[in-house]
């Protein structure tokens, strides 16, 4: 009787010793992936894709109940901070990270692309009933300053069937480090030369004082427009959509003006496809096509190609797989657009180079 009690308590010493370590009883050491069994990836930047990573996460968790996948929208300047700083296994941004960004990391980073959005110009204008028609020279003197009033000579030349409001014009713009403003100063940039000289291409664009109101992330741009008459802003489709608040259509290099859609963006896409460098960095705003909408994005997931930790990196690799390929099904319904299939073909490539010590992820 002696010794079976002694046996209790050493088994009950073990087990508290190892409960005390942090260690489940029966998992061995070095694991650094998995917590009762599921393996956890975090990932945050780029909120233009924020509702559609909500998506992919719920539905590939349905599948794979034991990964757990965190996304925070913080904004695309942040996400490049995140993977960067090696604080997240993932980063999302609207903008190719540049090559300075690249050298301050301390590994390669790949860019993969995951799914195409439109950057749309929506606003209060409760008189307003039908869709407005902006050029990329009235979009720029907006935010500039020069066009102060929605009755402006300039803004009912294009709009002639139009009742226009005799009130100042509220511009919104994002105070944060965003994808967002990258895509749409790169298209201001390349199709106005007084934006290019006094503001240009910028995650941060610095308008001329006195001009606008700042939102943070997507939300606060839409927030802000939503809740101040006369207001115009640039936000991802989805967010308009959801606030029920109209989009322009915008003019494009053919000289046409387009509605922002999954079709018209995809449109962009392809038309710009066969330009596509190695590296999978390029942008599609004021692509070539007669339907192509203007202020066009690609959300990137940025990922480090050498994983540190084999199960979280696998596990990384499959589900952006999954992403491009069943994951598609669900881009159109929020307003997304889906991946050309010469975009995935190469981006299928990138996937499958990801590696931890020395070995493919996916074999």
């Amino acid at each position: 009787m002696f010794i079976k009690t002694i046996s209790i308590f050493l088994i009950f010493v073990v087990a508290l010793g190892l409960a005390c370590s942090g260690q489940p009883v029966g998992q061995s050491n070095g694991s650094t992936s998995t917590s009762g069994g599921a393996i956890r990836l975090q990932g945050s930047g780029s909120t233009f894709v924020k509702p559609m990573m909500d998506k992919w996460t719920s539905e590939y968790g349905k599948l794979n109940p034991n990964i757990k996948i965190d996304y925070q929208s913080t904004g695309s300047g942040a996400g490049i901070k995140t993977i960067q700083n090696q604080t997240a296994e993932f980063g999302a941004s609207d903008a190719a990270m540049t090559e300075d960004e690249l050298k301050q990391a301390p590994a390669e980073i790949i860019h993969i692309p995951v799914v195409l959005g439109a950057v749309v110009m929506t606003y209060n204008l409760e008189s307003v009933k039908q869709p407005l028609r902006l050029s990329p020279e009235l979009i720029a003197d907006i935010y500039l300053g020069k066009i102060k009033k929605w009755d402006d000579e300039k803004i009912k030349k294009e709009n002639p069937d139009v009742q226009l409001p005799a009130t100042d014009i509220v511009p919104v713009f994002r105070a944060d480090g965003s994808g967002t403003s990258d895509i749409f100063t790169d298209f201001l940039s390349k199709t106005n030369p007084e934006w290019k000289e006094k503001i240009g291409r910028t995650k941060n664009p610095q308008l001329p004082q006195g001009v606008g109101l700042g939102g943070k992330g997507n939300e606060g741009v839409m927030g802000q427009v939503k809740q101040t008459p006369n207001a115009i802003g640039y936000v991802e489709l989805t967010f308009a959509t959801a606030n029920n608040l109209p989009t322009a259509l915008v003019k494009n290099s053919s000289g046409n003006y387009i509605a922002p859609s999954g079709e018209t963006v995809s449109n962009a896409a392809a038309a710009m496809s066969s330009k596509m460098p190695d590296d999978l960095r390029f942008e599609i705003t004021n692509s070539e096509g007669a339907n192509a909408y203007p202020i066009s994005g690609i959300v990137y997931v940025l990922a480090y190609k050498d994983q540190k930790d084999a199960a979280k990196g696998k596990s990384l690799a499959d589900f952006l797989w999954w992403a491009i390929h069943d994951g598609e099904k669900f881009v159109k319904d929020l307003n997304y657009a889906p991946l050309p299939a010469e975009v995935v073909k190469k981006t299928e490539v990138k996937i499958n180079s990801m590696i931890s010590g020395g070995k493919p992820l996916r074999q």
